[in-house]
């Protein structure tokens, strides 16, 4: 079966999408950057931008018609306009991209980090300045209050004081936020010239999970779940602690295996916690169904007329007839629980609040089904694999009107689906990495490569350069590393092999160019490690097994959630590697309140029967997630 490189490349995405100091350019519309060849005829900006010359046109009338007859505050508010074009636009215009017109604007005295206070500038640039249909007439959602006079055209007239006006439009730069300085974003990041030394890890937990997600309450406490559909509440050991998770396998938060079909590549694929969980007590999760066994298990069958696709000459998949099996996504509660204060709540009722999405899947393979909230936006998002069949024969990746293949964006109203980049082509099954796909065979047709934009892998790998023989099965896509933790790993990408045969280090050389260097390290086991890091007698290497995804807590550490365990990054001076960044005297604690999920502080896993075995090829559905059409 053929591999792909697109799950990397989206948790490349959602992870730089959080922290801006590590991010890739995106747009306020959340579509990426356009490449021009030249500087546009208003704007200042070059290479990658977020306005064409249509839209570069459309600012330069709205600028013309505010009347601006100073020169110097014409210059200043020339430049604010322009920030929609900048290409971290999504972070400059954050707060509410659809109505914000103005971004946030660098203000020294909110933050020291900030590149100057562009805001004091602003107003006393243009504070007694008549500008007509003025940008500065309402305040930011979520900011101080309305101006003392809406009609006004002075600065000075719409707000009472530079205080105000700062308040309302000012902001600051941190590790996590970007502000508009009057000049376009640059992020001042270290580029790294070479890759850590290694990678060192501790084992510190025996279950084999899908996923891992940090509790939304900050807590050092996190929901790890299985392919059967039971999700755990763990707690996680502090740094240099020599604990374990603390984890009371008798007592999940809850079992939702009456509904998960398992199988395979059928199971629980993922599940998000609302950003407010800890005081509406809401998250979702996505699975896997069956229809011939569960009368819940109703969705329209994605192989439709719709898509020109006749499920009644789809060949049965393994037995099973087309749309059999479906995708579910469900919300559920942890209020009416064990307490009022869902952030408490050890444990919920596995009955649905609400089914957000179900769709039946044409073949048994390649339906993925990741779930997401935006960090920015608050919506959740979903990411759909091509429907399987082999090389997707129908091409319903390339098929606009085909959710397979796709990211959608849910409303949780549930009214509209909408796709994370707009005109955003990830090229299969046209092209499978960087090279052309040629399938052996397409009911469905074919696209030809011409007629696609496609947007390349920035990292990847091919088999024969993890094992030259063969011992390669897919890309497990991991996260920016933002611990402080290993500083010699800072600011690097990390994603792994499946098989646990590589582990490996994107570095974006230069910094924030969006171009990456991927450098294979290796990884070795802590020699203090709380738990063996091998069950072979006498062995004391570190053996992964199955990489089968990557987690990360709230501190920010990295965790490899593996078929022999579950493993985290720790100092590197623990495994004897040089980093001359590291102060090995400095044990970080986590923060927020050290909550136990339960009394018991074992560490033993129930065994899945066939649960390994399960999920050797479940990453190779969840690597096509990016893979297809985003349009």
């Amino acid at each position: 079966m053929t591999l792909h490189r697109s799950l990397v490349f989206f948790f490349l995405l959602l992870s730089c999408f959080a922290l801006s100091s590590w991010a890739l350019p995106l747009c306020s519309d959340s579509r990426a950057p356009l490449k021009v060849n030249s500087t546009l005829s208003f704007c200042p900006y070059k290479g990658k931008t977020c306005c064409d010359t249509m839209e570069d046109s459309n600012l330069k009338k709205q600028f013309q018609a505010m009347n601006i007859s100073d020169k110097g505050c014409a210059s200043v508010v020339q430049s604010i306009l322009c920030a929609k074009c900048d290409p971290f636009s999504s972070d400059l215009f954050r707060d509410n991209s659809d109505q914000q017109s103005v971004p946030i604007l660098c203000n020294s005295t909110t933050s020291a980090n900030s590149t100057k206070d562009f805001c004091s500038e602003t107003w006393e640039t243009c504070q007694n300045v008549s500008i007509s249909d003025s940008l500065f007439a309402a305040s930011l959602q979520g900011r101080v209050g309305a101006p003392a006079n809406n009609n006004a055209s002075k600065l000075a007239d719409l707000w009472q004081s530079k205080t105000d006006f700062c308040n309302a439009f000012g902001g600051d730069s941190s590790n996590e936020t970007v502000c508009f300085s009057g000049e376009p974003v640059t992020l001042n990041e270290t580029t790294h010239d070479k890759p850590p030394h290694g990678l060192c890890l501790e084992k510190i937990g025996n279950g084999s999970y899908l996923n891992m997600v940090p509790h939304p309450d900050g807590s050092n406490r996190a929901f790890f779940s299985t392919q059967p559909g039971v999700v755990f509440l763990a707690g996680l050991p502090d740094q240099d602690s020599g604990g374990v998770l603390d984890v009371d396998p008798s007592s999940p938060f809850v079992d939702l295996t009456d509904e998960v079909h398992v199988d395979i590549e059928f199971g629980m694929m993922g599940m998000a916690f609302h950003p407010k969980f800890a005081q509406n007590g809401r998250f979702f999760a996505s699975f896997n169904c069956d229809k011939s066994k569960w009368p819940g298990c109703t969705g329209r069958c994605s192989c439709n007329s719709d898509v020109n696709c006749d499920p009644s000459k789809v060949t049965p998949d393994s037995g099973s007839q087309p749309c059999q099996f479906q995708t579910v996504i469900a919300e559920y509660t942890a209020n009416g629980t064990s307490s009022s204060d869902p952030s408490k709540a050890k444990n919920a009722t596995p009955k649905e609040v609400r089914r957000i999405f179900t769709m039946g899947l044409p073949f048994t393979s390649h339906h993925a089904g990741q779930i997401l909230f935006g960090p920015s936006d608050g919506y959740l998002y979903f990411m759909m694999g091509d429907g399987g069949g082999g090389a997707d024969p129908y091409n319903l990746s390339q098929n606009k009107k085909s959710l397979l293949g796709k990211i959608m964006r849910l409303d949780d109203t549930y009214e509209e689906v909408d796709l994370i980049t707009k005109g955003g082509n990830y090229g299969w099954r046209v092209y499978e990495g960087l090279d052309l796909f040629h399938p052996d065979s397409s009911p469905g047709g074919n696209t030809s490569a011409k007629s696609v934009n496609t947007i390349f892998p920035v990292m990847g790998y091919n088999h024969s350069e993890v094992d030259s023989s063969g011992k390669s099965a897919s890309i497990t896509g991991g996260y920016f590393y933002r611990s402080e933790t290993d500083p010699c790993v800072a600011g690097m990408y990390l994603y792994a092999d499946l098989y646990g045969n590589g582990v490996w280090a994107g570095i974006e050389t230069p910094a924030n160019s969006g171009n990456f260097v991927s450098n294979r390290i290796t990884f070795s086991c802590a020699g203090d490690s709380p738990m063996k890091c091998s069950d072979s007698p006498g062995d004391t290497g570190l053996s992964l097994g199955y990489i089968f995804s990557f987690g990360e807590d709230n501190n920010k550490d990295i965790y490899l959630l593996t078929s022999n365990g579950v493993f985290r990054v720790v100092r590197p001076s623990r495994c004897k590697l040089t980093c001359s960044k590291e102060n090995s005297t400095a044990a970080r604690r986590n923060p927020g309140p050290s909550v136990s999920p339960s009394s018991s502080s074992s560490s033993c896993y129930r065994h899945i029967n066939g649960f390994h075995g399960s999920l050797v090829v479940l990453l190779v559905s969840l690597s096509l997630i990016l893979v297809a059409l985003l349009v």
